[in-house]
């Protein structure tokens, strides 16, 4: 019984000395400033993101926010740079639809898992696009493109900010479900491919809302289709989602596009919990659901578990759509 009781007493004791250095260690965090990496370069959506959070993220836990950016490959770079980065709370990645859903099918020698080198912290946003064609095509509707896409398969021409980006993937994802056949032609950005867009060269363009919003309202585009699961408001109350279309196919059609912050996988859950949290009243406050909104950017407030359930349904859609297509980049 000596044995047992002393046996007892040290797992205790031990139990005791663990919790204490737990709570010390959660306590002492942040000990230093905290880098915030983007995935892509400054002046970007998710850079602006980063700058809007941080200095109040900053704030509420008492320490600074050091933004870095590091573009390139979608994304990739500066995720596979945060991958590496040690997983104490010091280390953050803003992070996107292409790098931590789409790459991982793009890319054969991606040296990053979406899923388990990181753990996701916060949902931003999404950011559902539009389908425009020019102000004078023949096309008044989604369904008069669809139609004449099927009659002509392969003639009808769509544009792109370049390839593997989800403006580019958005045209896959609605011939695959679709069942037509449409040429991709790529850029190098959205501006040079909805300008050919608005002259008639390319018959159709997905792009968000923000970029394309202003031509649509200056009268060079016509809206034919929005890629969310409902109508939006404001200035797009009146264009129909892609499944009101009723094409085969189209039902359940949804394509946003989205921002989000990451840390590495293995930092400690009651830190990602604190991040979480802190970034919430953030984000709640009138004058940030404005910034974002501003944006292009429906607000979200999924947990992390519920993002991680997200970030998966996208891969594993994306991921069909690029086999589909056979898009494959070095």
């Amino acid at each position: 019984m000596t044995q047992r009781r002393q046996f007892l007493q040290t797992s205790v004791a031990l139990a005791s000395g663990l919790l204490t250095t737990t709570a010390f260690s959660q306590a002492a965090w942040p000990s230093k400033p905290i880098n915030y990496l983007v995935a892509f370069p400054a002046g970007g959506t998710t850079d602006i993101l980063a700058r809007l959070v941080s200095q109040k993220l900053g704030a509420a836990l008492g320490t600074t926010l050091v933004i870095e950016n590091k573009g390139g490959a979608g994304g990739s770079v500066g995720s596979e740079i945060a991958a590496r980065a040690p997983a104490d709370g010091h280390h953050l990645l803003g992070g996107t639809i292409s790098s931590h859903a789409i790459n991982i099918s793009l890319y054969p020698k991606l040296a990053y898992d979406p899923i388990k080198s990181f753990t996701p912290v916060y949902l931003y946003g999404t950011n559902p696009v539009v389908l425009v064609v020019a102000a004078n095509s023949p096309y008044k509707t989604l369904r008069d493109l669809m139609t004449a896409a099927k009659a002509n398969p392969g003639k009808l021409s769509g544009a792109s900010a370049g390839n593997g980006t989800s403006q580019h993937l958005a045209q896959e994802l609605l011939a695959f479900r679709g069942d037509v056949k449409f040429t991709h032609v790529p850029y190098k950005g959205s501006a040079p491919a909805i300008q050919d867009v608005m002259s008639g060269q390319v018959d159709f363009m997905f792009d968000t809302t923000v970029v394309a919003g202003a031509h649509i309202q200056s009268g060079k585009l016509r809206a034919l289709a929005v890629t969310s699961a409902r109508r939006l408001t404001d200035a797009f109350t009146d264009v129909p989602t892609v499944a009101e279309s009723g094409w085969p196919g189209t039902q359940g059609f949804e394509v946003v596009s989205w921002q989000a912050l990451f840390a590495p996988a293995g930092t400690p859950k009651a830190i990602v919990d604190k991040l979480h949290a802190e970034i919430l009243k953030i984000i709640q406050t009138p004058e940030m659901q404005d910034r974002i909104k501003g944006l292009g950017m429906q607000p979200s407030v999924m947990t992390p578990e519920q993002v991680l359930s997200f970030q998966k349904a996208e891969i594993d859609k994306w991921a069909q759509v690029i086999k589909a297509a056979n898009i494959k980049l070095e």
